[in-house]
């Protein structure tokens, strides 16, 4: 079934092979947040899943809007819901979501959403990320699987395929980093990058 259509991901939720879901918050994100390098804000998780992440991050403090189009997943997040840890739930292909989006998030948050569309919408992903986020503001990408695989999803990605797309659009790249907190299966096929998004004159001329 074509992966730009939420009834493939239904499906996958449905028999049971939702192999990206880890059945917690990642790890490298709950370092992350550990840290305390970033200062809590709004931040929108593409491709939500079951929200383990979205939740994990509304824990500390986050407004959190977690987005997915699959009816199973926005079931799942529903009934994992927790009061501790508030999250708005919005079912919404994210290549559609609402121009009152637009420049309103402070953060965006990505792990195996950009892996799983369609490779020829990566331009069009970069473009969507950029018109979520306020001047200044971060994308927090895991990007994975940096295997070279064939096929997919999950579709290989490469880090100069994310850093010609998002450098094109005027986001600087702060921090780069692999991590023995990825999950054993995942270690040497992810990274973690962190983007911020520039005025274009300050980028072009630093």
């Amino acid at each position: 079934m074509d992966v730009n259509f939420p009834e493939k991901w239904d499906e996958n939720y449905q028999r049971g092979t939702d192999g990206w879901d880890l059945g917690r918050p990642t790890p490298l994100f709950q370092q992350l947040l550990l840290r305390q390098d970033l200062p809590p804000g709004r931040i929108i998780v593409l491709g939500a899943g079951r929200g383990h992440d979205a939740r994990e991050f509304a824990r500390y403090g986050f407004q959190v809007t977690a987005v997915d189009f699959s009816s199973r997943a926005i079931q799942e997040m529903h009934r994992l819901a927790s009061p501790d840890a508030p999250v708005e739930i919005l079912q919404h292909d994210i290549f559609m979501l609402p121009e009152s989006f637009n420049q309103s998030f402070d953060y965006v948050l990505e792990y195996t959403c950009f892996c799983a569309i369609d490779p020829t919408r990566h331009a069009a992903y970069a473009d969507l990320v950029a018109r979520l986020l306020k001047l200044g503001g971060m994308y927090i990408d895991l990007a994975f699987p940096l295997d070279g695989r064939k096929g997919g999803p999950p579709f290989a990605v490469t880090i100069k395929e994310i850093l010609d797309l998002f450098q094109a659009r005027d986001f600087k790249l702060i921090s780069r980093e692999k991590s023995a907190q990825s999950i054993p299966r995942r270690r040497d096929a992810e990274e973690l990058l962190l983007f911020q998004k520039m005025a274009r004159e300050a980028n072009h001329n630093r």
